[in-house]
């Protein structure tokens, strides 16, 4: 029944709320989300920048936070007494035994994070959550109604009790590494008579050339935890003949949801989401790239994450005409520090990002199967590609430059083929590694 009411709710709320309401709603939410920290975490109490808020004004003058400084006070910040120390022997023992299932002390799940910049982070969600993931997975997972039943393939580095919990009647879910070799995945797919399969694109990418061997018609793919292209939606689709949809979820909470039509829409009533441009103004309108993301979970008192500064670029887009006023995406850009740089003709640093370039790539040629890019230097990078068979890369390296010099900038790319495997110590599969740090106040 909870489940059912949990769907209900968040159901009706992406439906019908109007962005008055929508707006009434957070702050309300966010006032009593601050009120519960002051009361029940150190960090907030004995910190006197978090006062009453009354008003947004109030509320966006409060400090931001980030992972540096959540992992520094995680002991104060959290409502629940756990200590960095002991959460963390915990978390790290878990990873070492791959031991994923079951709750810290009976009563949470530790998410550990190791993040793209390889500083841990430590994610807290109690049992009350997670024993009510059913219903929002239902109204905000990817999976409809009319999915049901739904026998789900799940596919991502690790597990957690988390995930094990959303399993309910006629929604049924199954584990699988994206180590597990390709074969087994299959036989998997095949034995569990899989007909929604969730991954990432990095996994989807590996899983294409095996489509042919899936015995059952899926009904769906989606696809998190990475950034999903125009291009790769479009080759999933063509070649597992299934709609594909992406969610956009983070360790710090469920950010982005898609609707009945695809599109992907803000999870306005589980987070309060503000993006900031380049020269740090809010942004309102659609269209403008947030250099800035600041989020805060409305929903998790056990951890608070009051103006939680997070490193993702996205895009705002027009409302969407399934007629909700959640918030739409345009598009996911990915990281700010996965973005390349190249000198213009002022000797300039020009950013040039990351699914501009993806897409050059990826159209270029259907024998690429995957590549990776690494710049350690302004205007200079490395293109490691993997081919599916005979390709001539001085094509593509033509293109790239073409392209670039249309920008009006310049740069040197080596080229080197070779196999590129998923990560076995990271959560997700980077395509681009940028060691460039510039300081986009002065650009």
């Amino acid at each position: 029944m909870q489940t059912l009411r949990d769907y209900r709710y968040l159901v009706k709320n992406r439906k019908h709320l109007t962005s008055e309401k929508i707006t009434s709603l957070q702050l309300k939410e966010l006032q009593r989300l601050l009120h519960y920290a002051k009361e029940n975490s150190p960090y907030y109490k004995n910190n006197e920048a978090y006062q009453v808020v009354d008003s947004w004004d109030a509320f966006h003058h409060l400090p931001f936070i980030n992972k540096a400084i959540m992992m520094e006070h995680f002991s104060d910040i959290n409502t629940c007494g756990l200590d960095k120390d002991e959460t963390m022997t915990y978390a790290l023992e878990k990873e070492k035994n791959k031991d994923y299932l079951g709750y810290y002390k009976d009563e949470y799940v530790i998410g550990l994070s190791s993040g793209t910049s390889g500083n841990k982070g430590l994610y807290i969600t109690p049992k009350s959550m997670t024993k009510r993931l059913p219903g929002v997975f239902l109204a905000r997972g990817g999976v409809m109604l009319r999915d049901l039943p739904a026998r789900i393939l799940f596919c991502l580095r690790v597990f957690s009790q988390g995930f094990q919990d959303i399993n309910a009647p006629l929604l049924k879910l199954t584990y699988a590494s994206t180590m597990t070799p390709t074969e087994d995945l299959i036989q998997t797919m095949n034995d569990k008579k899989i007909n929604i399969l969730m991954a990432p694109p990095s996994m989807m990418r590996v899983l294409m050339p095996f489509a042919s061997r899936i015995k059952y018609p899926l009904k769906k793919i989606i696809t998190y935890a990475e950034v999903l292209s125009s291009a790769d939606r479009l080759q999933f689709s063509t070649i597992f003949k299934a709609p594909v949809i992406e969610i956009y979820q983070a360790s710090e909470g469920q950010i982005a949801s898609p609707c009945k039509a695809g599109k992907l829409h803000i999870n306005e009533d589980l987070v309060y989401v503000e993006l900031y441009d380049e020269n740090n103004h809010l942004i309102k309108e659609p269209h403008i790239i947030g250099h800035k993301m600041v989020l805060t979970n409305l929903i998790n008192y056990a951890q608070p994450l009051i103006r939680y500064e997070m490193n993702d670029m996205i895009v705002l887009d027009e409302p969407c005409s399934c007629g909700s006023s959640f918030r739409t995406i345009e598009k996911i850009i990915g990281r700010r520090d996965d973005n390349l740089w190249f000198y213009d003709q002022n000797k300039k640093p020009k950013i040039v990002y990351a699914d501009l370039f993806a897409r050059w790539i990826i159209t270029e040629s259907d024998m690429i199967r995957e590549f990776q890019v690494i710049q350690d230097d302004i205007s200079s990078i490395h293109l490691c590609l993997d081919l599916l068979g005979d390709y001539d890369v001085s094509l593509l390296k033509q293109r790239l430059l073409h392209e670039l010099h249309a920008l009006g900038v310049e740069g040197i790319i080596t080229l080197e083929t070779v196999k590129l495997d998923l990560p076995r110590d990271a959560n997700k599969f980077k395509r681009f590694i940028s060691h460039v740090s510039i300081d986009t106040s002065s650009t």
